[in-house]
């Protein structure tokens, strides 16, 4: 079955700034919770790029973790770009990551659209709705968390 989760948040500050922050991998890890483990793996450039394929090694259980394969499909500079995973916990995972500027001129509306699909059939379901589900819920208010401190809200 296909899940579809999408978060808007509203990001404070000047559009090329909040754009450079997340074009950048390396800052994945800083609004990514701890409890996941999460490592990139190998070199990575500064800043993405179509075609990019970017390694993690993510913890999918207590002391369990995988290799996760994504690969930047599109980017359209200070606008958009969108990963989709090679390899990893997911048959499917689709995510957008949109950048639209706010009507007053104070930063952008950011929404999050994943489009993913657990596999595994009934029992991937399963798991989805006791587990999967809800760490994904928890993964994206840290993250909203993590963003509204690196952009306060200030004026």
């Amino acid at each position: 079955m296909i899940h579809r989760l999408v978060r808007e948040q509203d990001v404070l500050g000047a559009p090329a700034a909040i754009w450079d922050f997340f074009a950048s991998p390396h800052n994945l890890d800083t609004i990514t919770p701890s409890s996941l483990s999460f490592r990139i793996v190998g070199a990575v450039a500064p800043r993405m790029f179509p075609g990019q394929m970017i390694e993690y090694r993510i913890g999918v259980l207590p002391g369990i973790r995988t290799r996760w394969l994504t690969e930047i499909t599109h980017v359209r500079e200070g606008e958009y770009f969108v990963d989709e995973q090679r390899i990893g916990p997911y048959r499917i995972w689709h995510h957008e990551h949109h950048f639209i500027p706010r009507t007053d001129g104070r930063g952008v509306r950011m929404i999050d659209r994943v489009t993913y699909e657990v596999g595994w059939g009934w029992l991937g379901e399963a798991v989805h709705a006791v587990w999967i589900g809800r760490q994904l819920e928890t993964i994206f208010a840290y993250r909203r968390r993590r963003v509204d401190e690196l952009f306060p809200r200030t004026g």
